[in-house]
């Protein structure tokens, strides 16, 4: 009798745990199919990957861990290299010791790191971009720590054609408005890069009116900072015309189209094994590389004290990032369509569309307690550049900026202070004393 009363009082609790334990299953699989990382909320990384591996069979191979796989393949890649007769040359045998570093890192990171809020076309991709950074940061920590002579001595290691004072480019020579001279800027190496890249900066951004006020105001620090580098001073037509009007703007006209199909699409995803034709496995395929789901940035730079700061920020990181383009090459004696260059806009865009998503998700949503790594490490490398620049740059633009420049710059800036002083602060309370008259007559 005791024995058939202990078993069923400890029934109920069988049960229980039973209840709990297919809980906490149902949880982990919502969690993981849903649009929130393992850091938003745990460390789930491993289960999250044996989740998706069961929802579709057909590519759980890919979404199964393999961590032991992969470790072996890569062990037999190093033995092979260490038996393969060893080279002469010792510039050719570091360059290729460090580029297999990195990309032993990058398998480290692709397997181990946390997962961002991006998941097409693979996790996998957006970790080895997390890796990436972590690389390029500690790349310009170390190139912090040298002087500007080392730094271009240390780049002719990997060019030699490098190391050589950049001859001095101005725009602003020929403004008369010719045929001839339009011509000679609309075919300019630069014209496709701006359309280009600004279409790159409308996927990041989601926002059409948060881009044009960064394409504007692009254009403005072009017009303030002119007197340090020469390839900022433009004629006023190459400034408001050529790159405003028609780069910039296709760019951000072709870009916000991209994201409003994104956002207006239906996304139903199915697996391969339940699709009966090839055609439509081949579809599916194809439609790994687009986003799993789409979120429509809303920015309400207006809205509240907070979104003003968030918007402003952000702003400004973005026109850090470009100047910081345009005085490494200078400071540096890197040439503008060097691969070096390329590289880096590359790095950076692929930086830029984890981390402000990242930082879209923190600013907004207000479960969100900490900020995603690839935002952190994105402010934390264009915060680097700007102290590399301050380093490096210290005697090389003596010219002093104009008076007209710093009247103007003292203008905005108390007009971004008094705004938010005004809309947020003073506004509402003009507000509630109006109602309070009209409550009390």
């Amino acid at each position: 009798m005791a024995d058939q009363h202990t078993a069923e009082v400890a029934q109920p609790h069988r049960k229980s745990r039973q209840a709990s334990s297919a809980s906490s299953i149902s949880f982990a699989s919502e969690s993981s199919l849903g649009d929130k990382p393992e850091w938003f909320t745990k460390d789930t990384s491993v289960q999250y990957q044996k989740t998706l591996a069961e929802v579709d069979p057909a590519v759980g191979f890919f979404y199964t861990p393999r961590t032991l796989t992969i470790l072996g393949a890569m062990l037999l890649s190093l033995v092979y290299v260490a038996m393969t007769p060893e080279l002469d040359d010792t510039m050719t045998n570091v360059k290729i010791g460090v580029v297999a570093s990195i990309g032993v890192f990058c398998v480290f990171g692709m397997l181990q790191f946390r997962d961002s809020l991006l998941l097409r076309p693979h996790p996998a991709l957006w970790r080895v971009v997390l890796s990436l950074g972590v690389v390029y940061q500690l790349f310009l920590v170390f190139l912090l720590f040298q002087n500007k002579h080392d730094a271009r001595r240390f780049f002719t290691y990997l060019d030699p054609s490098l190391g050589i004072p950049l001859p001095e480019k101005s725009y602003g020579d020929a403004c008369e408005l010719t045929y001839d001279n339009v011509v000679s800027q609309v075919f300019d190496e630069f014209v496709v890069a701006h359309a280009l890249g600004w279409f790159c900066k409308a996927l990041i951004l989601r926002d059409y009116t948060f881009c044009w006020i960064l394409s504007v105001m692009f254009e403005v620090m072009e017009y303030s900072l002119s007197h340090q580098l020469n390839n900022f001073d433009e004629c006023w037509w190459d400034h408001w015309i050529l790159d405003v009007l028609i780069c910039n703007w296709l760019g951000l006209y072709l870009g916000v189209k991209t994201c409003e199909y994104f956002e207006m699409k239906q996304y139903s995803w199915q697996g391969l094994a339940e699709i009966p034709t090839l055609r439509g496995k081949m579809k599916r395929s194809i439609a790994q590389f687009t986003p799993k789901s789409w979120t429509k940035f809303e920015w309400d730079m207006t809205k509240s004290f907070k979104s003003y700061c968030t918007v402003l920020f952000i702003l400004t990181m973005f026109l850090i990032c470009e100047l910081n383009a345009f005085y490494l090459k200078t400071l540096l004696w890197i040439p503008p369509a060097h691969s070096i260059n390329v590289i880096r806009i590359l790095l950076y865009f692929m930086f830029g569309i984890p981390g402000v998503r990242e930082a879209y998700q923190y600013f907004h949503d207000v479960n969100c307690k900490r900020i995603g790594p690839q935002a952190w490490l994105l402010i934390g490398s264009i915060a680097t550049e700007v102290l590399i620049v301050c380093k490096f740059g210290q005697g090389e633009f003596p010219n002093p900026a104009p008076k007209e420049v710093i009247y103007f710059w003292v203008a905005f800036l108390s007009l971004l202070t008094a705004f938010p002083i005004y809309q947020f602060f003073l506004l509402p309370k003009l507000q509630d004393k109006s109602k309070g008259k009209l409550k009390a007559q």
